[in-house]
This record gives C-alpha cells, sequence and structure tokens, in this order.
C-alpha cells in the first residue's frame, strides 16, 4: 500500500511541471489462468512530464462467464462423481474484473513519429462474482474479492498528429484475489470449507487511442 500512496504523491506532485496530460482508450483479449481468455477494455490518463516519461493511472474491465472445473473437480472428489453434471452447476460462475493502477512509462523514439515503450504499474484487483448456490443450483449469490496486483509490459505507438497517437501493448498481469466457500453436507450435517482463489495472472494484448492536452 504505501507503494502506491507513493506513486500517487508523485502522479500530484507532477502535475505543476507536466507538459501534456493524456487520455487513452484501450480494448484487446486478456487470458487469466483463472477462466477462459476474452474481451478486456480500459481507460488511461496521466500527465507526460516530457517526451520520455509518463505516469499516470488506469482502471479496466473484463467479464466472463465460465465453469470454475477446479471447483468442479473439489466437489467430485468430496461429493463423489455421481452428481458430476450438478456439480459443474453449482461451479458457474459470472465475473467482472476490475484492476485499479498507478501506471509508469518509460517512452524511447525508435523512428520518425514511432516510439517503443516500456511501462509498469501497481494497484488493486475488484471482483465482483456471481456464483451458483450449492444447495440450490438454480439461484446465484454474490461475493467480492480483493487483492493487490502489478503489471509490466512493452508496447509501441505511432504519432498520428501532435495530439494524437494509436498504439499497440503486451502486458503480464498479476493478481490472485480469493476467499473461502463454506457448504453444508446434508448427509452429516458437517460445513465443509472451499477456498476459491481466482487466478486473475495472465496476458493482455490490445490496441489503443491516446490524445494529449
Amino acid at each position: 500500500m504505501r507503494y502506491i500512496i507513493v506513486l500517487l504523491f508523485l502522479i500530484f506532485s507532477a502535475n505543476a511541471n507536466a507538459q501534456w496530460g493524456t487520455t487513452a482508450i484501450k480494448i484487446g483479449y486478456f487470458s487469466p489462468a483463472a477462466s477462459n481468455g476474452g474481451l478486456i477494455v480500459g481507460y488511461e490518463g496521466g500527465k507526460e512530464i516530457d517526451r520520455n516519461f509518463t505516469i499516470g493511472w488506469s482502471i479496466d474491465w473484463f467479464n466472463k462467464n465460465y465453469v470454475d472445473k477446479k471447483l468442479v473437480s473439489d466437489f467430485n472428489s468430496v461429493y463423489g462423481i455421481g452428481g458430476a453434471s450438478v456439480n459443474e452447476l453449482r461451479a458457474k460462475t459470472n465475473l467482472h474484473d476490475f484492476p485499479f493502477m498507478v501506471n509508469l512509462t518509460a517512452h524511447f523514439p525508435a523512428a520518425p513519429r514511432v516510439r517503443v515503450n516500456i511501462m509498469g504499474g501497481i494497484g488493486a484487483e475488484v471482483l465482483l462474482i456471481y456464483y451458483r448456490d450449492f444447495q440450490n443450483p438454480d439461484d446465484s449469490n454474490f461475493k467480492g474479492a480483493f487483492d493487490f496486483n502489478w503489471r509490466i509490459g512493452v508496447g509501441t505507438s505511432y504519432d498520428l498528429g501532435p495530439r494524437s497517437e494509436i498504439f499497440g501493448e503486451l502486458n503480464y498481469h498479476s493478481s490472485a484475489p480469493s476467499w473461502e466457500y463454506e457448504v453444508q453436507d446434508q448427509r452429516t450435517g458437517v460445513n465443509r470449507v472451499f477456498e476459491r482463489v481466482f487466478d486473475m495472472s495472465g496476458i493482455i494484448a490490445r490496441i489503443g487511442v491516446r490524445f494529449y492536452y
């Protein structure tokens, strides 16, 4: 947490000497370990201290409906594979992932109007999870999970004009929010605890457009 506070302080203290403000919209493909891959969209704002260094913040959104195969395996091992189809229904999950990041980016000229970018960031991961009730799989429950995250990546950008550019980037994102899932075995009355770990680590590949003001 202290590293995030330091970076936020740097962002605000840099505003007075910043050359340009920046805003960017991104769209691409995210492949986390917890689920199948899919569309990710994001917004990024910041301050360009000079043409070689930018500091800022970002938020992304990733949504996926999937069956948690690890949870199915855990259910099958405890309750038997005779209810495998019911256990698959119980493990259906609708996940909304919101990574909030504080970012640093270094820019290196590579050709006229072309720059190579190296970026990194840290922040917090917020998961909003709709999962099936164990006793009544047709019903859904809601849970939130949180964790710290970090990200590193490389990319390239091409200047469309003095105040706009298009870019592509490839990032590795790391985070693993988790929470405990408690159910009661109706046959024995014993409560069993399953830990649900949502490993949101994976590769993000995307393109976007950035404006300077």
